[in-house]
């Protein structure tokens, strides 16, 4: 399979393995990854606080990717990433049963925290509005970004579609959306 051409967006709720399996198909395909994150966010210390306005945002990402001719984009952008999908070429969807996602990200916020996420530290605060928006993900009444928001948006695309759950390991996970690359290439 060859990647020329291919401009790929990775997305899911959080903690499904967006960036994950961007980070490991960019080596397969000997491609570039990206997230969301990156642009959504100035840095800082405590990362994740401050926000950049969405024209900033896209500004970016047209200054530091789009105009290559492959990459893989992880994360998400709805609500103010709209002229980003005519560029796609596919979109993958990544799902994964509520209790492990949730898990995966207490995990992954041990590590990247560690301490400083308990009770009466530093980022207990920011960790806990953190988890309470993930885990209203699966809530079709919660204002943030959700399933039911994500299965709209993912019917109006203008690309193909590949839906896959991420409850498999990541590389299993990367050899299904290459085959499914390769079929959706072939079919072109």
């Amino acid at each position: 399979m060859t990647i020329a051409g291919t401009r790929l967006h990775i997305t899911g709720a959080s903690g499904a393995g967006c960036s994950t399996l961007a980070r490991g198909l960019a080596v397969r395909l000997a491609s570039q990854c990206f997230d969301t994150d990156d642009f959504y966010w100035h840095p800082s210390d405590p990362p994740f606080s401050r926000k950049r306005p969405p024209e900033e945002r896209l500004a970016l990402m047209v200054e530091i990717f789009l105009p290559r001719s492959d990459w893989i984009l992880a994360g998400s952008l709805l609500g103010w990433g709209e002229p980003l999908v005519p560029r796609f070429t596919h979109v993958v969807f990544l799902t994964l049963p509520p209790a492990q996602r949730l898990a995966r990200l207490r995990r992954r916020e041990r590590l990247r925290y560690g301490d400083a996420i308990l009770p009466g530290g530093p980022q207990a605060g920011a960790h806990r509005a953190f988890m309470d928006y993930a885990m209203g993900y699966d809530s079709p009444d919660f204002t943030g970004r959700t399933r039911v928001k994500h299965e709209l948006w993912l019917e109006e695309l203008p690309c193909p579609v590949i839906r896959l759950d991420s409850s498999v390991a990541p590389d299993l996970l990367a050899d299904r959306v290459i085959e499914a690359l390769d079929q959706t290439v072939g079919a072109a």
